[in-house]
């Protein structure tokens, strides 16, 4: 029998609930970017599959619909495991060709939430601040870090450190938005981290990391 235990307010997310189901709709607070960042950064750490939808935009309704702007920001704070579009396909002038753009994206990086799961900063509301994880897939030496740059933050750059690496493996680091790539060893990253640049304010980066070799 499947079970999709739509969270309400996230109070049937409880551990007697979670062996039977997973949540699909993990809270009816839908769509607000802050509060969606905090979601994934504290439910991640607990369930390992969850869900909610996206309209890609912050002045969306609580229902969606209607002609509203494409924003990454907005569609990569509601980024989940599951991930469910709920703006209205009848509406003719969204724009779609952004729309395919990000679920492509998110596609090609789905299969890291399968992974190991890092904080990478603090979880906090504090619109001044940068909010980030990662998932990191040891069995396959991939992984993802996704970074979030909130509308009063001061700083356009943040360094971090990774988690989970093999430090005699160097790894390549794509910017999914700009298509930028770096490669770095496992130490360097573990040791003295990647730094992160979002000029956008708000803005979002997505980075996604494979190894290649060993080191010498």
């Amino acid at each position: 029998m499947l079970i999709d235990a739509c969270a309400s307010g996230g109070r049937r997310n409880d551990l007697e609930s979670l062996r039977r189901a997973v949540p699909l709709w993990r809270s009816d607070y839908a769509y607000e970017p802050i509060g969606h960042q905090g979601m994934t950064h504290g439910i991640s750490l607990w369930i390992p599959y969850h869900g909610t939808g996206t309209v890609a935009s912050r002045e969306a309704g609580y229902y969606g619909g209607g002609a509203t702007p494409v924003e990454p920001y907005a569609f990569w704070s509601n980024a989940a495991p599951s991930l469910v579009s709920t703006f209205d396909v009848r509406v003719k002038n969204l724009d779609y060709a952004a729309l395919r753009r990000l679920f492509k994206d998110w596609r090609s990086l789905s299969p890291n939430y399968y992974g190991d799961f890092y904080p990478l900063t603090p979880n906090s509301r504090d619109d001044t601040v940068w909010v980030g994880w990662q998932f990191h897939r040891p069995e396959a030496g991939e992984g993802m870090i996704q970074m979030f740059r909130r509308d009063n933050s001061l700083y356009e750059s943040a360094r971090l450190k990774l988690h989970g690496l093999n430090p005699a493996t160097r790894y390549r680091l794509t910017n999914i938005e700009s298509t930028t790539s770096v490669e770095m060893s496992g130490a360097q990253l573990l040791k003295n981290g990647f730094t992160v640049t979002i000029k956008e304010q708000p803005g979002v980066a997505n980075i996604a990391y494979k190894s290649l070799n060993t080191a010498k």
